[in-house]
Order: structure tokens, then C-alpha cells, then sequence
């Protein structure tokens, strides 16, 4: 837990053999929906990801074995067009430790509906940080970025700047490829990877940055000995994401939706335990900003102390 104290001071001054892998990425290629072919494509497709997800440097930073991110990767692959082009679904998944506790906090929960890829099998995956070479590696360095990018926003007050920039240059190198999820009309809902890193960095949306840093190292991070303080913190941030709703930079408001995908069920958690003018007013602001988990917030009110 002790990672971002250090690695802010000595990112750049150790020599690189000393950098070492920052995710912890389990993955898992679905292939169910796939019929009369070859089976084994899909095992050799699963062990590649989790070679390049597991293996490849991100960062410049130094990461202990068990300071390592954990995060998730599910390809549902449902189509697939020709002997190497394959579509499907992606559900990633990342989380954080929080301090002093065996407790795992989710940090994204995302489903990306527009995975659109060629693999032949046994080829090395290839990915060019300035280029867009493979559709493949392209989506998966967007999310390695973006799991970096909100682990290091939750330690430090937009700490994870660096990753989130990352994530849009992968982004802008792919706006002239032909399959889906780079572009902003690319989905009616803006729920793709364009407007997942466009409305993060986009300033009309720095009050959810600054609800993560808040929400996680002044809120849960403080709760294993000063649970009430820590839960006060995050009471008075929620008014945060609420000026974030008022304000509508926008009728979809990703940023939202993903905190909320990622946190509705442990804020509930967090509440249900708290004193009843502090659960009424955190209600009264979920519910007005989170319509969606409406019905999970009422039994969070409902439950006794």
C-alpha cells in the first residue's frame, strides 16, 4: 500500500532493469457462441493477453510482486468472420487495496460491447505507442492505461494525468481504423472507449477525478481506525458528483456511470452502517443522481442501525 509514497520520488532516477510489471491481469476468453471451428485458437488467443497484459512495462515506476494491480479481462467472443477476424465483448474489471485492511475495493466495472479484432494464432502481439498497428493491442494498452490511470487518481489528487493522456493518444492514433469503439459517433450512448478517456480529461468532468482521489485516500483509506471521519469524508464528497449532475456537461455522463458502476453497491455498504441524518442525506443525493440504482438505495435507508 505504500507504492505511490515512494514511486512519486524515485519514478525516474533507478535504472530500468529494476522497473518491473504492474498488473496482475487475469484473463479469460469466452467462446461458447463459437461453433465447428478450432478450439484451440481461443486457448492460444487467452495465453497471448495474458502474456502482453502481465509482461509489458507500462510505467517507469517500480511495483513490489504484491503491489501489483489486480484487474480482469473477459472476451466473449461471439462472432467470428474469418479464420483470424473475431467480435465479441469485453468486461474489465480493476481494483485497489485499501489501507490497512484484507479489503479490495472495485475501481472499474466496464463493459465494452465493440471488440472487433484480428489474431492469427501464435503471432507475437505488436503495439506502437505513436502508430495503430493491431485493433487487439490498441484496445488492450487503452485499458492497461485506464486501470493505471484511476489506481494512481485514487492515491494523488489527479495523479494518474499521465495514463489518462496515454489512453487518448491510443485513442486519437485509432481514429481511422475501421472498427468500432475509437470514434465519437461510433455509439449512441457514448459508453466506448472515445468518451470514456474524452470525458475524464475533459475539465467539465474534474470534480469526478477529484471525487476518486477524496472517495479513496481521505475516505477509505482513513477507515480502518477512524471509520466515522472516513465515512463523513465520503458523505460530503458525494456533494461533488451531485454539482457534476446539476451541471450536465452532457445527457450521458460516462464518468458518473462508471463511478457508480463500480461503487453503488459498496456505498451502500458504507451507509447502511451510518448515523440516520447522514444516511437520509447521502440517500437523497444517490437517488438524485444515480436514478439507475434507485431501488438498491432504498434498502440502504431501510436498514437499521
Amino acid at each position: 500500500m505504500n507504492r505511490k509514497y515512494i514511486i512519486l520520488f524515485i519514478a525516474f532516477t533507478l535504472p530500468s532493469q529494476l522497473f518491473s510489471q504492474e498488473l496482475d491481469c487475469n484473463v479469460q476468453v469466452v467462446s461458447q457462441q463459437i461453433q465447428g471451428t478450432n478450439k484451440q485458437v481461443f486457448e492460444t488467443l487467452q495465453n497471448a493477453i495474458f502474456e502482453y497484459m502481465n509482461n509489458k512495462v507500462w510505467t517507469n515506476h517500480v511495483f513490489s510482486t504484491q503491489e501489483r494491480i489486480e484487474c480482469n479481462m473477459m472476451f466473449n467472443i461471439t462472432d467470428q468472420i474469418s479464420a483470424d477476424e473475431f467480435r465479441g465483448t469485453l468486461q474489465i474489471q480493476a481494483s485497489r487495496p485499501v489501507f490497512n485492511s484484507n479489503y479490495n475495493t472495485t475501481m472499474l466495472n466496464f463493459l465494452d460491447n465493440d471488440i472487433h479484432f484480428n489474431y492469427i494464432e501464435f503471432e507475437p502481439l505488436e503495439f506502437d505507442m505513436n502508430s495503430h498497428i493491431s485493433n487487439l493491442t490498441s484496445i488492450l494498452a487503452f485499458y492497461a492505461y485506464v486501470i493505471l490511470a484511476l489506481d494512481y487518481d485514487s492515491f494523488s489528487f489527479e495523479g494518474g494525468t499521465a495514463f489518462w493522456q496515454a489512453a487518448e493518444k491510443i485513442v486519437d492514433n485509432s481514429q481511422n481504423a475501421p472498427q468500432k469503439g475509437w470514434k465519437p459517433f461510433d455509439n449512441t450512448s457514448h459508453r466506448n472507449r472515445y468518451w470514456l478517456v474524452k470525458d475524464y480529461v475533459d475539465e467539465d468532468y474534474s470534480l469526478c477525478r477529484e471525487f476518486i482521489y477524496r472517495y479513496h485516500r481521505l475516505g477509505l483509506d482513513l477507515m480502518d481506525g477512524k471509520i466515522i471521519e472516513g465515512r463523513t469524508e465520503i458523505a460530503s464528497n458525494l456533494e461533488l458528483l451531485q454539482k457534476v449532475y446539476r451541471q450536465k456537461p452532457d445527457p450521458f455522463m460516462q464518468p458518473l456511470h462508471m463511478i457508480f458502476d463500480s461503487k453503488a453497491d459498496e456505498m451502500i455498504s458504507i451507509f447502511s452502517e451510518s448515523f440516520q441524518e447522514e444516511k437520509n442525506r447521502a440517500y437523497e443525493i444517490l437517488n438524485e443522481i444515480d436514478q439507475a440504482n434507485a431501488k438498491k438505495y432504498e434498502t440502504m435507508i431501510n436498514t437499521a442501525n
